[in-house]
């Protein structure tokens, strides 16, 4: 079972964590809607490390407006991006 689906509102973790992490800082302690589910996959911050990457995370397309990630952004309110993000990175509002 997920624990998000589409049309969520989440919002990321803000941490600055060592090592190979899979998440921009620049969505960090932002927030977005989950736009759909990718798949399980094994963790791809573990396998970096020689690690089995289990158990699977669920990972997801959260879509961001553009004004939410950059203050000085000049493009139109409706101006989105799309970041693939792995469930342990996020949490619901």
């Amino acid at each position: 079972m997920s624990a998000f689906a589409a049309g969520d509102r989440v919002a990321v973790l803000d941490v600055d964590v060592p090592g190979h992490i899979r998440t921009p800082t620049y969505v960090r302690g932002r927030r977005g809607v989950i736009e759909r589910e990718v798949g399980r996959f094994r963790n791809p911050e573990e396998l970096a490390y020689g690690r089995s990457g289990e158990p699977r995370r669920m990972l997801y397309r959260v879509r961001f407006a553009q004004r939410e990630l950059w203050a000085d952004y000049a493009g139109t309110a409706h101006d989105t991006i799309d970041v693939d993000l792995y469930e342990h990175w996020l949490r619901k509002l």
